[in-house]
């Protein structure tokens, strides 16, 4: 195993000592100084390379569980689970990442409700709204474009049509991180396979299908299930679809 010897925290004042140390402690997996499988040096050891104190490495150890890219064993410490794209550094930042993780974990419990509704309520112009935004999203693929934008407007298209104005509100004020996340996601979407681009389309298209057909325990599952397998692909580097 690799040890963080040398290592010194590089201290970002805005950002959250935890969040920073999760973003270099998983700059450390990414780069393949800790492997799948490698233990992770002790609480102890971490505390003296990065300079920090136990909470600290604590709280960013927990997150990295809580991401599925460590796990603990009980009197044995922690071990790499799995390590994610080099593109989730490369587009989102070392310090970042923490922070667009916990906003796929809110979006997850957000937007699967706002697609519930969506499904209930909308109305035949929001339907168009919807595909408009969606159809935008495809050509912007298709051109070889991020789309990120096209893919914030499908979404709010979708919290305008649930008839709640809160929702709208929420994602509006979450823009800067949603954009950066969905920034992420399309741009390790745009490196990988072809297939997983027509996945990544057919998902939305079927969130898209179940709000027409007003099934929203389907519309739900779908948008759920979308998010997570989004978040899903910004943290296996093999995971192909």
């Amino acid at each position: 195993m690799r040890r963080m010897t040398g290592l010194q925290l590089k201290i970002q004042k805005r950002e959250k000592l935890a969040d920073q140390l999760y973003g270099q402690i998983l700059e450390q997996i990414v780069s393949g100084n800790l492997s799948e499988g490698a233990k992770l040096p002790s609480e102890n050891e971490i505390c003296a390379s990065f300079g920090v104190s136990r909470p600290v490495v604590r709280e960013a150890l927990r997150k990295l569980q809580t991401d599925g890219l460590v796990y603990a064993r009980q009197g044995v410490g922690s071990f790499v689970k799995k390590r994610p794209p080099q593109g989730l550094i490369e587009f989102g930042g070392i310090n970042d990442v923490a922070g667009l993780l916990r906003c796929f974990e809110a979006r997850i419990a957000i937007e699967g409700a706002t697609a519930r509704l969506a499904a209930e309520r909308a109305s035949l112009r929001h339907h168009r709204d919807i595909e408009h935004a969606l159809k935008m999203l495809e050509d912007s693929i298709a051109a070889g474009d991020i789309a990120d934008q096209a893919d914030f407007d499908f979404h709010m298209a979708i919290a305008r049509a649930s008839g709640n104005e809160i929702f709208v509100t929420i994602l509006t004020s979450l823009h800067g991180v949603i954009a950066k996340s969905m920034n992420v996601a399309l741009n390790i979407t745009r490196g990988g396979t072809a297939e997983r681009v027509k996945k990544v389309l057919s998902e939305h298209r079927q969130i898209f299908d179940a709000i027409r057909g007003q099934d929203g325990d389907s519309a739900e599952l779908l948008m759920r299930y979308h998010l997570h397998q989004a978040r899903q692909r910004v943290t296996d580097h093999a995971r192909e679809m």
